[in-house]
Formats: C-alpha cells, structure tokens, sequence
C-alpha cells in the first residue's frame, strides 16, 4: 500500500497562495463590485453625489444606437482579429517547424513583437500608415490607391485589425510551435509514405491534433480583442473616423472617462464583462466538444 503523503505545514500552502489571491480581489473582484454598484446609481461628474437608479442605466445604454453601433464594431473586430492573428501565427510556427539550420534564432525573432506594449504597436503602424508621412501610405499613393484611415472607416478598421493581429501573432506562434513539437513525426512519415501529400497531412493528421492547442488559443484570443486592443485602438484611431473603430471597452473609456457619464460607463462595463464570460462559457460548452485531446 502506498503511503500516504501529509504536507508537514499547514500554514504554508495558504501562504504561498496569499499573494495571488490578494492581486485578484484587488484588481478584479473588488473593481467589479465597484462598477456594479456604480451601474445601478445616477452619480455626478464628480462623484460627490449619487442616486440609486436601479436599471435605468442599462435601459438607456441597450437604447442608445451609438451603443448598438460599437457592439457591431466589437464583432468585427473581434472576429477579424482572432482569424487573422491565428491563422497568420499557424502559418509561420508551419514554416518554421521546417527550418533545419537557426530554427532558434527564427524562432527568437517571431516572439520579439509580443514584448511591445499596446499603444507603442499602435504608434509603429500609425507611422508606417499614416497618410502623409507613412511610407507605406506613400507607397500605395504611389500605387493609385486612395489610403486615409482618418476619413475612411474600412480602412480604419483594417488598420487597427492588422496592428492588433501583428501584437498577438507572437503570442499564438508560441504555442502552435509547442504544439507542433507535441506531434509524432511517426504518424507524419507514415502518412507520406502512404502517398498523402503535404497538405492532405496537414489538414488530416495536424490540424486535428492542433486542436486543443488551437481551442485555447481561441478563447484568449478573443478576450484579447474585447479588452487589451484598447491601446492600439486609442494610439490609432481614438475610435474614429466616425465611430467606425469605437469597440465596447473603447465607448466605455469615452463615456466614463471622457464625457463622465459614470453610472452609463459602469454599465457598459457590467455588460461587456458578462458578454466576455457568456462567449467563454459558450466556447467551452459547445465548441471544446469538438477538441480531441490525444
């Protein structure tokens, strides 16, 4: 019979814990009362007074069209960012899981971006995008292409999509490059010498295999685009022209911060945060059905 484990200090464990625990009931638990309590009262710009409203505020933000319109927003961007920064952060762990000679140093340099800070991303496309010095700008200038994402809000949203993919490239190619090392080669010769071509192998033996790899990735991913792309969308666009690139967390930033419309801000929070929580649950309820963990 195997013997029993006791860990010898039971004060120990709760200690190592502590500091964790504190950092989440610091800066999520508490913040979160915080704005529901906030959602439920009508609170002067100053917050020296307030009135209990209950859910008056929610009313008037689901009314508002300008509301309706930075959910739209949110979608698209979100799902154009996840797709991009998956699929392109897939192709490149492909491509470098065949490299023979400086796999590391490729490797190396494919996670530099994700050490960038939000807003400095946002900055660096800004520049290369700007319409009147940005060398790409007058590149397609050159081109006979009609490029100003200050006026134009397709080419806005296509601006912050691409700097909000490029951040979260290396994020993703980390772990599909995990993944990919996680797969047998065997299982891959074999399919070769059975005649199966390269992309018959992809999409049959790694794909498939990728799949949890690829289910986690989905879920951080889109947290990802509904809360840490605000600094790439306040360095670049500011949510304009128009409202075109304004995304939930970015109108909450607007009305809280901004306009200091408090209680309507606290809102928006409280539903963008259970929006966040429901995807979630969905993702793991409906689609890691489909996750084969090998």
């Amino acid at each position: 019979m195997t013997p029993r484990v006791v860990f010898p200090n039971k004060l120990l464990p709760y200690l190592l814990v502590a500091p964790q625990l504190a950092i989440t009931l610091i800066f999520f638990y508490w913040p979160a009362s915080q704005a529901l309590q906030q959602s439920l009262q009508r609170e002067d710009p100053f917050g020296l007074k307030s009135q209990f409203v209950g859910l008056a505020n929610f009313r008037k933000v689901l009314a508002d069209p300008n509301y309706i319109n930075a959910l739209q927003v949110t979608v698209i961007f979100s799902v154009a960012t996840a797709f991009v920064a998956m699929a392109v952060a897939l192709l490149l762990a492909v491509q470098a899981d065949k490299v023979v000679r400086g796999k590391g140093f490729y490797r190396t340099l494919m996670i530099w971006p994700y050490a960038v800070a939000p807003a400095i991303a946002g900055m660096l496309w800004l520049f290369l995008f700007s319409p009147s010095i940005g060398t790409f700008a007058v590149l397609m200038r050159n081109l006979g292409i009609a490029w100003d994402p200050l006026l134009n809000g397709n080419q806005a949203m296509a601006l912050v999509v691409a700097a909000a993919s490029w951040k979260q490239i290396s994020y993703n190619f980390l772990f599909f490059v995990a993944g990919l090392q996680a797969i047998p080669k065997s299982l891959i010769e074999a399919a070769a010498i059975d005649g199966a071509r390269e992309t018959k192998r992809f999409w049959t033996i790694v794909f498939p295999l990728l799949a949890p790899t690829t289910f986690f990735l989905l879920v951080i991913n889109t947290t990802y685009a509904f809360f840490d792309t605000f600094g790439i969308i306040h360095a670049v666009t500011g949510g304009g022209p128009g409202k075109a690139t304004e995304t939930l967390v970015y109108k909450v930033y607007n009305d809280g911060f901004v306009n200091l419309v408090l209680g309507d801000s606290a809102a928006q929070s409280v539903i963008l945060m259970v929006i966040v929580i429901a995807l979630t649950a969905v993702q793991f309820r409906y689609v890691e059905r489909k996750v084969h963990y090998g």
